[in-house]
């Protein structure tokens, strides 16, 4: 019987994805035979996580709890006519990482898929469409993932956008550089630029 403190921990960091009984069991032994120091310093840091992040209102991105907007929004020397959709916050990390990219991002919030229970309505695709039209958008690029879920939400993305009959607007896709299978935030950055800027029409 393992002492209710520890095993509190041990239940606490099995709440994590990927985290198994034994890894979290190695991780909260880990944990209590180090510095305190160390296990302060990840309270302190998980303290502030709720408190000190939120969501671009417009751009669903992430920022701290102090700003308005996005700075890649709010930055004047961004394009706002190019908007680039992601499925999440994290993705937008990994292409920023190659320079390559000078427009918008827009997080959706996940794909479409029915399995886990996510369906369009839940994913901010109606706020991307009054965006498309408020900053006269000329080009919105999608980037969901190379996957089952993320092929059918940009089927869809294409069918309402397309639905909006604007004759200048112009939807392309990241090129098939990305493996199918990997996530952006898991792709090299010379893959994400040669994806940018191979993008085609749809």
């Amino acid at each position: 019987m393992l002492p209710k403190s520890l095993q509190d921990a041990i239940d606490a960091l099995g709440t994590l994805p990927g985290v198994g009984p034994r890894t979290a069991e190695r991780y909260a032994y880990y944990l209590f035979r180090s510095d305190e120091k160390i296990t302060k310093s990840l309270i302190d840091g998980l303290s502030g996580l709720h408190s000190g992040v939120k969501f671009c209102p417009v751009t669903f991105a992430l920022i701290d709890s102090s700003e308005n907007l996005s700075p890649l929004y709010a930055d004047p020397n961004r394009d706002k006519t190019t908007i680039l959709v992601v499925e999440e916050p994290l993705d937008i990390f990994a292409l920023e990482q190659t320079k390559s990219y000078k427009g918008t991002y827009h997080v959706l919030g996940g794909a479409i898929s029915p399995i886990d229970g996510i369906t369009p309505d839940q994913l901010h695709i109606k706020e991307l469409l009054e965006r498309i039209k408020k900053d006269q958008v000329k080009e919105v690029i999608i980037a969901t993932n190379p996957s089952v879920e993320g092929e059918s939400t940009a089927l869809l993305l294409q069918k309402m956008i397309g639905e909006l009959s604007l004759p200048d607007l112009k939807v392309t896709r990241l090129a098939r550089g990305l493996p199918l299978g990997v996530d952006l935030s898991y792709a090299d950055q010379i893959t994400l630029s040669a994806a940018l800027e191979n993008r085609t029409d749809l």
